[in-house]
């Protein structure tokens, strides 16, 4: 009997420990599981690195902005005017040369020759007329003779004028003055009319036609500004506008530009291709950021603004709770004390005396905390939708959703979002190359 007592408990006991130890278990893991999801729960992500910019009102110079295709005021391809073989070249590939200059000869020896011959009837043909006129003169010649002599004369003077013309389309010249590309032919190449030789380019001074849409045409005039490059960032060279189309394309509805830009340094080649800015009145009082600062997404073009953190309502409380808990424990605990506790006030009396002591060190860099936390408050990000305007030079137009006075972020968005804590540091400008700024610095 007693055995089966015995066993009954050892089973009872058993089972209560496999009860306490499962239990004990499963409670470990729930509140690890509520401690890790509390703990990322309360956790704040690092703050993030931005670079920002003031919005200020300032100036802003519109403009209608449009793709053109570069070509020489004056540029010709050169062709030759009748058949005949390559002779002699005069000239060499990028060589400038000036108006009226010969390029090319043709072999010109059975023209010469006419000419020579033709020339030689002429001189006989004056002679006959001056004799005839010296015997009509004494009255022995008749008018007939006269006339007779007279057109011969005329005729062989015209036949003179028109081999030394022949003569001369032997040899091919320069309009006018300019720069010659690559020769096409080669000597004693037979050549037939209309063969094209070389180009002559006029490389001072060019002409840009671009099309604009006929919603602009009415801000566009003869002598605006005209600014062009190889990119909308980059506009060198500055000319005029010198014709407008006046009619409109009823196919495209668009207008075609010509402007006209000087360019003595010859960067400008004919048939580029360059970006085309008409500028227009400046404004004032327009809200620009770099266009770095804007954001696009499905919902809509934002930017984020640094705000100062406002402060929470329920965190001054929170660290006074450890502080209250030791008095009241203190208050309960006297009525219910244990004779061992009266061996503690000698110990407690003792760590008042260490803590001023080591307070007492403290004093000198705890103030300088407040100080640096003053200096630097806490920065968050605000998401704000905006309407974006017109572009210009890496700047962008807020129509709406910004104020003067703002602080956008201009680098870094890359994982931001709204509340995010940030901090500031403008050592470093996107919207100036790096070059510049090693060299500012």
């Amino acid at each position: 009997m007693f055995k089966r007592i015995l066993r009954f408990f050892v089973i009872i006991l058993v089972l209560a420990v496999l009860v306490v130890v499962v239990g004990g278990i499963v409670g470990f893991n729930f509140l690890r599981d509520n401690g890790i999801k509390q703990y990322f729960a309360t956790m704040k992500p690092p703050a993030a690195t931005v670079s920002t910019t003031i919005a200020k009102p300032s100036s802003w110079t519109p403009g209608v902005e449009a793709i053109g295709t570069v070509r020489a005021v004056r540029g010709v391809d050169l062709t030759v005017e009748t058949t005949g073989i390559v002779k002699d070249i005069l000239f060499h590939a990028n060589q400038k040369v000036a108006a009226n200059a010969v390029l090319l000869q043709l072999d010109d020896a059975v023209e010469r020759a006419d000419l020579d011959a033709q020339k030689a009837q002429a001189a006989l043909d004056q002679t006959s007329l001056a004799r005839a006129i010296e015997l009509t003169r004494r009255g022995v010649g008749s008018d007939s003779t006269l006339d007779t002599a007279r057109a011969a004369a005329s005729a062989s003077a015209s036949q003179v004028t028109k081999l030394q013309a022949v003569l001369d389309q032997k040899q091919l010249t320069a309009p006018f003055g300019g720069t010659v590309g690559i020769p096409k032919i080669d000597v004693g190449q037979y050549m037939a009319p209309g063969t094209a030789v070389v180009t002559l380019q006029d490389l001072d001074t060019m002409r840009v036609d671009f099309s604009v849409p006929e919603q602009q045409l009415p801000l566009l005039k003869i002598g605006q500004t005209v600014r062009l490059g190889l990119s909308g960032a980059d506009m060198p060279f500055a000319g005029e506008i010198r014709g407008i189309d006046p009619k409109i394309d009823p196919s495209s509805r668009l207008v075609n530009i010509r402007a006209e830009v000087a360019n003595p340094d010859g960067k400008l080649t004919p048939g580029q291709f360059v970006q085309v800015r008409v500028e227009l009145p400046e404004e004032q009082n327009v809200l620009a950021l770099p266009q770095t600062a804007l954001t696009t997404s499905l919902y809509g073009d934002y930017i984020f603004v640094v705000q100062p953190a406002k402060p929470a309502g329920t965190a001054p409380a929170q660290p006074g709770k450890p502080e209250e808990k030791p008095a009241a424990a203190a208050t309960d605990k006297p009525a219910d004390a244990k004779p061992a506790d009266a061996m503690k006030p000698a110990a407690d009396a003792a760590k008042p005396a260490d803590k001023a002591a080591s307070d007492a060190t403290k004093p000198a860099a705890d103030p300088a905390k407040p100080a640096a936390e003053g200096d630097k408050p806490a920065l968050v990000l605000s998401q704000v939708f905006v309407k974006p305007g017109r572009r210009n030079q890496g700047m962008v137009e807020i129509v709406e959703g910004l104020k003067a006075g703002d602080e956008v972020v201009t680098a870094g968005q890359n994982r931001l979002f709204n509340g995010m804590s940030v901090n500031v540091d403008n050592t470093i400008d996107p919207t100036k190359s790096a070059n510049k700024q090693a060299d500012q610095q």
